[in-house]
């Protein structure tokens, strides 16, 4: 089950729509899934998506009841680089620009579409709607994610993420220099009050800590800094949402960059450069890197020291 507690943004909406938003389903999905049983309030089964909910109610959602008639196709179109690949994991190279796996809005030409046709015995590991996927990267990012082979792997890598000893580093481009050179975001991050499609630092968010370190400043096109973050947690849009909180939202950033022009950018500059973890075979520890994406370092290589 998918419990969350109904939060200040979400105050007074239809319960159909809170579904849909913490399943990643259509509304008519979500609906289904609420008229089929799959969907408890407070405790108590759910019989119809119209009734408004209060913050602080807690919504339970059964993944088994969602509809599976959409299930990903292998997809033999959908471009992306294996890094590596053995019998229980495969390191991805993610695009700019790619979803990872079907959703709301995008139920075709994932990484998910794919994997699949590259790969076919991921058809039977985890979730069919997102075969071995045990993390995810934004869309608007590129860079390194694994995938797990068996459900044993994945097991593995799902602990991995959960105790923090999976590590990830990212490359950032940020509006300013921050005052510290280095530093830690410690701030809990849940939906935003204003817009429930967006994520916010609220108070009563999920715990949520992001490393950063200033490795470069530039003055042109605009006085700018380039930042490596470690993530200490996965949340949604960790890093946009924790940088633009402290006043440094990244480039390119159409939903976090506090209206700042792109400079350039068609997306938000940032990299997952580098992926390590335990590898759930040999308990080895296995680290992987990522070059800057191309069109990220040619506006690196215009850019003024």
């Amino acid at each position: 089950m998918i419990v969350e507690e109904v939060p200040a943004a979400l105050d007074g909406e239809r319960l159909d729509r809170i579904v849909a938003l913490i399943g990643d389903l259509s509304r008519a999905d979500a609906r289904t899934v609420v008229a089929g049983g799959g969907v408890q309030v407070d405790g108590a089964a759910a019989t119809s998506g119209k009734v408004r909910l209060a913050e602080g109610q807690v919504v339970a959602v059964d993944p088994a009841t969602f509809p599976r008639t959409q299930l990903p196709e292998p997809d033999p179109t959908v471009d992306f680089t294996v890094v590596h690949e053995d019998e229980a994991v495969i390191v991805v190279d993610k695009p700019a620009g790619l979803v990872v796996h079907p959703g709301a809005g995008n139920r075709e030409g994932t990484l998910a579409h794919g994997l699949l046709a590259r790969f076919p015995d991921l058809a039977r590991v985890g979730d069919p709607l997102r075969p071995g996927i045990v993390h995810r990267l934004d869309a608007g990012s590129s860079g390194l994610l694994v995938v797990a082979r068996t459900d044993a792997a994945a097991e593995r890598l799902i602990e991995q993420f959960a105790d923090h000893s999976c590590t990830r580093r990212y490359v950032a481009v940020v509006w300013g220099v921050p005052e510290a050179p280095h530093g830690i975001i410690d701030a809990p991050i849940g939906r935003d009050r204003g817009d429930p499609l967006k994520m916010a630092v609220v108070a009563h968010g999920r715990f949520a800590r992001t490393d950063y370190r200033v490795v470069g400043t530039y003055s042109a096109p605009a006085v700018v800094s380039r930042l490596e973050c470690r993530l200490e947690t996965g949340r949604t849009h960790q890093i946009r949402v924790h940088l633009a909180s402290i006043n440094h939202p990244l480039l390119g950033d159409p939903v976090y960059g506090q209206r700042r022009p792109d400079l350039g950018l068609a997306r938000p500059f940032l990299h997952a450069a580098e992926l390590a973890f335990d590898h759930p075979s040999t308990g080895e520890r296995a680290t992987f890197h990522s070059p800057l994406a191309t069109d990220l370092q040619d506006w690196l290589d215009r850019a003024t020291p």
